[in-house]
């Protein structure tokens, strides 16, 4: 098992060192060792549609129309949820919205404000 990280920007498990650099042979990106040192402690694995790192009492906007299940309600594209919390699971965010109440939300449907 080889101990090289992943490519950043392609996930591609079969990247090679080359001197100080790491090199991803499918998308041809490349990166030096301390950037993938620091990714991977800053990294915190729940991430927005656009790929931004999301933290506790963050403040997203919803990006596509949510039925809510079991309900007539819809939780419309724009409306800012403030004060996430992130848990695990499927649905990885805990938000209060107005006029709905106490839900989770799926990252992939957010983006950070």
């Amino acid at each position: 098992m080889s101990d090289l990280p992943q490519c950043p920007a392609c996930q591609s498990p079969y990247t090679y060192q080359d001197g100080l650099m790491f090199i991803c042979p499918e998308c041809a990106h490349e990166w030096s060792a301390e950037t993938a040192d620091a990714q991977a402690s800053n990294d915190s694995g729940i991430r927005d549609a656009n790929g931004n790192p999301l933290q506790d009492g963050d403040t997203v906007t919803v990006i596509k129309d949510l039925k809510v299940k079991g309900s007539s309600l819809v939780v419309k594209v724009g409306t800012k949820v403030k004060n996430i919390r992130l848990v695990d699971g499927d649905h990885d965010i805990a938000c209060k919205i107005d006029g709905i109440g106490a839900m989770n939300l799926k990252s992939e449907f957010v983006k950070k404000v």
